[in-house]
């Protein structure tokens, strides 16, 4: 069965190949969405008590909805084009991203932020140079998590209304009982979750050596 499936993906590379890149975009352009919003949404929740019982039922609200229900109205109100799968890649993955940075943020030692009001850091200079550099270890830790779930959202978009991407493959592969090609997708899109996760794991100890060896909660359980 390995083989089969080696073999019908390796006849259709020239497709799989356009189908693929046509994913890896979705999810890069979805994932950099996340990680744009996700970063000031959470340290505002994090600087303001208000801010957070204001925001934060709205987040669980958008987490609760199932994405396959809302990709067709998405497509509907938005059109047939690339930015409905983008929102649901986004939707899928900002979550456990804003969570994580959120956690890390709030779990600065107090005595840090009495060091630092002693010094007469205001809150501004409290959140970007105290709280911030904590977190660090929590944000990657949610942008590990957030990579890999890019490629469910954008799967899950493209099984909805695509025209293009892995997704629309895998559909089109089973519709023709071409069943070995639809495996080699999947394993292309487990191997796109894995890689995506190493490189922020690999930016993560390249930028910052020293936040790798600490521990922290996984932000999406």
């Amino acid at each position: 069965m390995p083989s089969l499936i080696l073999a019908e993906t390796l006849a259709a590379w020239p497709t799989v190949l356009g189908h693929t890149l046509a994913t890896l975009g979705t999810v890069l352009w979805g994932f950099a969405a996340s990680v744009v919003i996700s970063l000031p949404l959470a340290m505002l929740i994090a600087a303001s008590p208000a801010i957070s019982a204001a925001l934060t039922p709205l987040l669980v609200v958008t987490q609760s909805i199932p994405k396959v229900a809302l990709a067709p109205i998405l497509i509907v109100a938005l059109g047939a084009n690339e930015l409905p799968r983008i929102i649901v890649t986004f939707l899928v993955a900002f979550f456990p991203l804003v969570v994580g940075t959120v956690s890390g943020l709030l779990a600065t030692p107090p005595e840090l932020i009495e060091l630092g009001r002693a010094c007469r850091a205001g809150r501004i200079q409290e959140l970007t140079r105290i709280r911030l550099p904590f977190a660090i270890p929590f944000v990657f830790a949610g942008l590990k998590v957030a990579a890999a779930l890019a490629v469910v959202g954008a799967v899950v978009a493209e099984f909805v209304g695509a025209d293009a991407g892995l997704g629309y493959l895998i559909q089109t592969s089973m519709a023709f009982f071409r069943t070995p090609l639809a495996f080699g997708a999947v394993v292309i899109l487990a191997l796109m979750g894995i890689l995506l996760f190493q490189a922020v794991a690999i930016a993560e100890r390249l930028l910052f050596p020293w936040s790798s060896g600490v521990d922290t909660p996984n932000p999406g359980i």
